[in-house]
């Protein structure tokens, strides 16, 4: 259920019978549970408007809200503002719906869109760096939240794939294989770096390059199918890290820069059509009044080059009208680095006049931070290198097992290496997740892996806790009627019930920390009532409904986590 409109309905119609149907009712959720579960804050703006005193509307409100079945209590406080407290038996019958629902009692959204996302998108022909983590997590949570209420989601790796680096491999590549008929391509990475030494250092071999390129994007067969080897092993070394990360991508999401070769030259060409680009000096240029500079001159969104070369913007235009046109997307998201921000606003804004997206269709850019080190640079290795995505991984999962072992010498080694990767691999997700994608946040292998705070090792384990109460517990009956009675019971029942309303945020809004910071609101909630409120011992219909309350948060919390892309552990 959305709990948030329920309680906003009954609100509003309260509103109504005080005379200001058409004020909003500015409804929150109160900072502190001793004064309730929500918070009105809109009278006070009504009462100016009506010139009324805000204390007596207030009251007013407060009165028609008496006897709700909604509301147990609404209590004036300060100028004006209405504190909410719930109806436990309200709160007990949603929680036994949800209970007994495979969708905790979650709603579908009852105008589902075809949402394309673009994440992860690496580079290829060399192995994917840390640079690469957040879009590819946030990318997979979006998706899995869109999924989840409802929506046809579309999920589209961009992966580079194109350019003047393939044909400096493709040059290399064959130089090599001509000294060596023998050889192998096997590091991909110490092959690009070698390549990348000849180009630097060699004119000549820099020449060949360029060249290669041409024919690669001429359909020179003999040079597609060297091209189509790195390709192929790149995506093998991507794919092994996203099923290491447990992401959705697969093989056939992937949609690189060179699907779009074909319809370059006939983007721009429709651009020049349609009075939109012009050339300057030699290159094909669309001039934004929309981004004008200090000086009042419009930004240059360069289409082609001179000499008839494409850049990353005909490529994005080119990929916009495909996914409009032939994926019908109603909503775009884009999930790069911050520092793309002004590209994605000229290319949307372009696309806009072209009629490539259509004003009932929208495009937003997903912008996250960097990852950082302790030191407050870029996380980096000790010497200073980009550290490999697949070593991150491997050094998280290895820490965790450790860290396992220490805390549970009896466990077997299999059994060790289960928990230390799920614990490993969730830890280093949860850290990025829970916070707020636009910022930049720092890299910490010791807070990540703590079980207590708000991280992914203290969700995991406050899961494996329910089930342990729930293994001990016997027999008991999850269809019978639920009753709540201590404040702490009616306190987490209301929290539970908050699961719909943060997913439709996090739907909307394309920020997952609001899914972490109530999931691990609901675990503490959790443990202070398994302190408070004896579950074993209790007898009867208690008993019942604390093993109810239990069950229910151990499904939210799996429910939650696994749309973060995060596994859970019966036992710990």
């Amino acid at each position: 259920m959305n709990l948030h409109q329920t309680v906003e309905r009954e609100a509003a119609a309260a509103f109504a019978a005080a005379g200001i149907a058409d004020s909003p009712v500015v409804l929150q959720l109160t900072k502190n549970a001793e004064h309730g579960d929500f918070q009105i804050n809109g009278v006070m703006g009504a009462a100016k408007k009506a010139k009324q005193n805000p204390r007596e509307l207030a009251q007013k409100v407060a009165e028609a809200l008496a006897g709700n079945a909604v509301i147990e209590s609404a209590e004036v406080a300060g100028p004006g503002f209405i504190n909410l407290r719930l109806r436990p038996e309200f709160l007990a019958q949603n929680i036994h719906a949800a209970l007994n629902d495979a969708r905790f009692g979650i709603a579908k959204t009852d105008k589902p869109q075809t949402v394309v996302i673009d994440y992860s998108s690496p580079n290829l022909a060399k192995e994917m760096h840390v640079g690469h983590l957040r879009s590819s997590i946030i990318g997979d949570s979006i998706s899995r939240v869109l999924e989840f209420m409802g929506n046809t989601v579309i999920r589209q790796n961009h992966v580079g794939d194109w350019g003047t680096q393939f044909g400096m491999l493709v040059a290399y590549l064959v130089e090599q294989q001509k000294d060596n008929a023998a050889f192998e391509l096997a590091d991909l990475e110490q092959f690009y770096r070698a390549a990348k030494v000849r180009f630097d250092e060699d004119p000549a071999f820099a020449d060949t390059a360029r060249e290669y390129v041409v024919k690669l994007q001429g359909g020179d067969e003999t040079v597609l199918a060297l091209w189509k080897q790195f390709v192929d092993i790149s995506l093998s070394h991507a794919q092994a890290v996203y099923d290491t990360l447990g992401l959705k991508l697969r093989p056939e999401d992937v949609a690189g820069e060179s699907k779009y070769n074909d319809d370059l030259q006939p983007v721009v060409d429709d651009l020049v059509q349609k009075g939109l680009a012009v050339e300057d000096d030699g290159a094909k240029v669309v001039f934004l009044d929309e981004f004008k500079n200090k000086e009042g001159e419009p930004a240059a969104f360069i289409v082609q080059k001179q000499g008839g070369g494409f850049l990353y913007a005909s490529t994005d235009l080119a990929c916009l009208r495909y996914r409009i046109g032939r994926l019908k997307a109603d909503r775009l998201l884009y999930v790069v680095d911050h520092r793309q921000a002004l590209h994605f606003e000229q290319l949307f804004t372009t696309s806009r006049k072209a009629g490539y997206l259509p004003e009932d269709a929208k495009a937003e850019f997903i912008g996250f931070g960097t990852m950082m080190g302790k030191d407050g640079k870029p996380f980096k290795t000790r010497s200073g290198d980009t550290v490999k995505l697949v070593d991150l991984l491997t050094e998280a999962v290895e820490r965790a097992t450790a860290l396992v072992k220490e805390k549970n010498p009896e466990l077997g080694a299999d059994e060790a290496a289960k928990i230390g990767k799920t614990v490993g691999i969730g830890a280093v997700k949860y850290a990025d997740l829970s916070k707020n994608r636009t910022s930049d946040y720092v890299f910490d292998w010791d807070a990540m892996l703590s079980f207590e705070g708000n991280t992914a090792p203290y969700l995991q384990y406050a899961y494996t806790r329910v089930q342990s109460v729930l293994r001990k517990a016997g027999e008991w009956d999850a269809t019978a009627p639920t009753v709540l009675t201590e404040p702490l019971e009616k306190q987490l029942a209301a929290e539970l019930l908050k699961f719909e309303d943060v997913l439709q945020s996090v739907a909307d809004t394309a920020y997952p920390h609001y899914l972490a910071a109530y999931l691990y609101q609901t675990a503490t909630l959790f443990s202070r009532f398994y302190e408070a409120c004896p579950i074993l011992k209790a007898e009867g219909a208690t008993r019942n409904s604390r093993l109810q309350l239990a069950k229910l948060t151990g499904d939210t919390l799996k429910q939650g986590l696994d749309l973060l892309g995060i596994d859970v552990l019966d036992v710990m």
